[in-house]
């Protein structure tokens, strides 16, 4: 189980995949970020994860001495990508994947703040493929959580690197304007076309019954669009109003992000004209 590996150690999930959890636990990122390190001689490394010394010593013991073809990321928030830089240095790989992106948000965001020193050797689009002995990680854009986000297939073990995107101890955060749920649940959808056996999240345990998941993530976020509809219904409401309905016992540091989420789904309804807004107030068409 994930809740019980302790950081710095590197576990083998399954031949080609070796996982190493950082020691940043969190609200956010449940028990730390999860750097998976895919391949048996030569490598990849998938979310090199934050700048931290004993995390960036653990994941060298686990690449042994390993040529490794390339470092990639699947978003650059700040738990995921500043380790990249420290690795490509000392391991002479390119860092590629997601592309670069800068996002003005008001006030203080609610989810990881962006890796703004993030520059990638290569920008992956969906479909592009790196690969080594025995071993192919193929792009699939899954935008939603962030806008460049992306999730890596492994074909020779029928697996899928989920990123943020799909997780198995919570649903993705979904934060305006750079998240959108349009997007997020388009990706999801895309998901459902898929057969992948299991899916490796960049936080929390292995999902392996990814199919029923997406169904159960987008019921869920159906279900919170229905709550919102039904209480713009009957009268106008701010966000804080939504959420203290809508989470009832939450714990108070995800407060923030629960907004967001509601925003987020605000901005989709009105673009589908369903709701509209005055001043802070939201109320139903």
């Amino acid at each position: 189980m994930a809740d019980d590996l302790p950081t710095g150690v590197a576990m083998t999930l399954e031949p080609l995949v070796t996982r190493v959890l950082a020691p940043n636990a969190s609200a956010y990122t449940h028990t730390g970020t999860q750097t998976h390190i895919v391949g048996r001689t030569d490598l990849a490394v998938i979310d090199p994860g934050p700048a931290d010394p004993a995390h960036h010593a653990a994941v060298l013991a686990a690449i042994a001495g390993r040529p490794v073809r390339a470092i990639l990321v699947t978003h650059h928030h700040r738990d995921h990508s500043p380790g990249a830089i420290r690795l490509a240095q000392d391991t002479a790989a390119p860092i590629v994947g997601c592309a670069p992106i800068v996002v003005q948000v008001e006030g203080e965001p609610a989810d990881a703040a962006f890796d703004v020193d993030y520059a990638p050797d290569r920008v992956l689009a969906d479909g592009d493929a790196v690969s080594g002995i025995g071993w192919t990680l193929r792009a699939l854009a899954t935008p939603g959580h962030t806008a460049n986000h992306l999730a890596f297939a492994l074909p020779e073990a029928n697996a899928l690197f989920s990123g943020d995107h799909v997780m198995s101890w919570a649903t993705s955060v979904v934060s305006p304007p750079d998240g959108d749920m349009g997007d997020y649940m388009a990706s999801l959808e895309k998901l459902l076309l898929r057969d992948d056996r299991i899916y490796y999240p960049g936080h929390g345990e292995a999902v392996a019954r990814p199919q029923r998941l997406v169904r159960g993530m987008l019921g869920h976020r159906k279900q919170r669009e229905g709550q919102i509809l039904r209480l713009l219904a009957t009268a106008p409401h701010t966000i804080a109003d939504m959420v203290a309905r809508m989470y009832v016992g939450i714990d108070p540091r995800l407060a923030g992000a629960a907004g967001r989420s509601v925003l987020a789904h605000l901005l989709d309804l009105e673009r589908r004209r369903l709701v509209t807004r005055k001043g802070d107030a939201w109320r139903g068409i």
